[in-house]
């Protein structure tokens, strides 16, 4: 998916939700426990009902490899589904990989050629090598952890150097060495407010991808205010708060009106955009 689509998409739909599939089976609606592929199933649910209101999904590799063969299994019926049913949406497999080079590009080749999905997190850490071979792939996306929601973001990626330069401006200058506004996105915690606006003086045009927003208590009104572009360049993460909005056989149901919710509230954010 290009820029351009992603855009259109978000503009077309009034949204710019983005829809984490964190599929815990302990949290699930038990009935589906009954189920040949409960995981699937639950997916295949809640993608049904919350696509008219979202622009992406963002399957968590965690929930899928915890399960060994069979929830990678799961993993691939739901990329497949959503490709084949939903074609429009933006896939990011949130995998936060990254490795010398070699690895990256085995990485690389996992998920953009193998399982074709849009876009990829990964972890700067390593630094160039461990991040080109990922946008290598005309048409696919990296999305670089750049300053993130929990706790410890604290510990090092708000650390300063002896100009005053915090890790995570390094990492966003030095990343736009590497990639573009077109293939690179960035990571960036619905909790850290106001921070937005210093992400937008070093990265003003890329998109963001920000978790955060629901469960974990960060502010849509806040991650717009200083963090919404003329393109919107926000995907704006929920998971929790919508697939596990209820534990009942009306799982999908009350997903969808969480789900809408959260999109009109966007819609109302759009609208601003001048």
């Amino acid at each position: 998916m290009t820029r351009q689509e992603l855009i259109k998409q978000i503009f077309e739909k009034q949204s710019f939700l983005c829809v984490g599939l964190d599929t815990d089976l302990k949290k699930t609606p038990q009935h589906l426990l009954k189920q040949e592929d409960p995981i699937f199933a639950f997916n295949k649910a809640i993608i049904d009902a919350t696509a008219p209101y979202c622009v992406a999904y963002k399957p968590n590799l965690a929930f899928y490899e915890a399960f060994g063969v069979k929830g990678m299994i799961s993993f691939e019926k739901t990329i497949k589904y959503l490709k084949e049913h939903y074609p429009q949406h933006f896939i990011i497999a949130d995998a936060k990989r990254g490795d010398i080079g070699n690895t990256s590009a085995m990485y690389a080749r996992t998920f953009f050629e193998e399982y074709n999905v849009d876009s990829l997190t990964v972890a700067p850490y390593m630094g160039e090598d461990s991040v080109t071979p990922f946008l290598g792939y005309e048409g696919h996306w990296v999305i670089l952890l750049a300053l993130t929601s929990n706790k410890g973001s604290h510990d090092f990626q708000l650390t300063e150097d002896v100009q005053g330069e915090r890790l995570f401006e390094k990492v966003l200058k030095t990343s736009q060495q590497w990639g573009n506004d077109e293939n690179m996105m960035y990571v960036v915690g619905a909790t850290q407010g106001k921070m937005f606006e210093d992400i937008r003086k070093v990265a003003p045009t890329h998109f963001l991808l920000v978790p955060g927003v629901g469960a974990q208590g960060g502010s849509l009104q806040e991650v717009c205010k200083y963090g919404m572009t003329k393109d919107c360049g926000l995907l704006v993460n929920s998971s929790r708060g919508i697939i596990y909005a209820s534990i009942g056989e009306d799982f999908a149901e009350v997903a969808a009106q969480k789900a809408q919710e959260l999109q009109q509230e966007m819609k109302a954010e759009l609208q601003n955009i001048k």
